[in-house]
């Protein structure tokens, strides 16, 4: 493509033939030096937007996406429902409905069904603990507009 340029090169070839010398060569390398580093900057920017560009927020698009970045060996991230459990409701006697509960399971307001996540991302402990931020940043940059998340450390 038109923006594979190596700039060293370029640079030497613009040169006069009789100037082509090593240590004139070495002294245009030097000027040129800044260019080659905005140069390889641009192509890191271009490869992450590209990565960005093929994916999207579906569930396996995110899921390969996260395990590219972040677990690309092993793959353990996945994506689960936001909607696991039903809420169990105490009623009072003037409703007049069964007291008898069965088993109870204390769990966070945000495993029910009716709270909002639409999906959770589950990450290995180790993962989650050191890059954290960053796999936070790297859902926002997936996540779908309207939709909540939450990241759970397996």
């Amino acid at each position: 493509m038109w923006y594979n340029i190596d700039f060293y090169i370029w640079a030497v070839n613009l040169l006069v033939i009789r100037l082509r010398k090593p240590k004139m060569i070495a002294f245009v390398k030097s000027l040129v030096t800044p260019i080659v580093n905005i140069h390889y900057d641009f192509l890191q920017k271009k490869a992450i937007d590209e990565f960005i560009l093929n994916h999207n927020g579906q569930v396996c698009y995110l899921r390969k996406a996260l395990n590219d970045v972040f677990d690309n060996e092993l793959r353990r991230i996945r994506i689960g429902s936001g909607n696991q459990y039903n809420r169990q409701y105490i009623y009072t006697r003037a409703e007049q409905k069964p007291v008898y509960l069965g088993k109870i399971y204390i769990r966070d307001k945000s495993a029910f069904a009716d709270t909002g996540i639409d999906y959770i991302v589950y990450v290995p402990k180790k993962i989650l603990a050191s890059r954290e931020l960053e796999l936070i940043k790297w859902i926002e940059i997936f996540n779908e507009a309207g939709t909540a998340y939450k990241i759970i450390g397996e």
